[in-house]
């Protein structure tokens, strides 16, 4: 998992959501506000979750 992860974040970048911020009712009227987030994987966590994953792979079939 933390390889598939790790490709993931490198591949990608990232990811956004949306939220919602503010919900309005005026009589018949419904307003709404919805703002889209974008959070930011940084390279260093992708490359460590590659070898992360690829040092437990490797110990865990030693182990074996």
């Amino acid at each position: 998992m933390l390889v598939l992860a790790g490709v993931l974040g490198l591949v990608y970048g990232g990811f956004s959501y949306t939220k919602d911020t503010h919900e309005a009712t005026i009589g018949a009227i419904e307003l709404s506000v919805k703002e889209q987030e974008r959070v930011n994987i940084p390279v260093w966590a992708g490359v460590g979750a590659i070898a992360l994953g690829g040092l437990l792979l490797l110990l865990g079939s030693r182990k074996s």
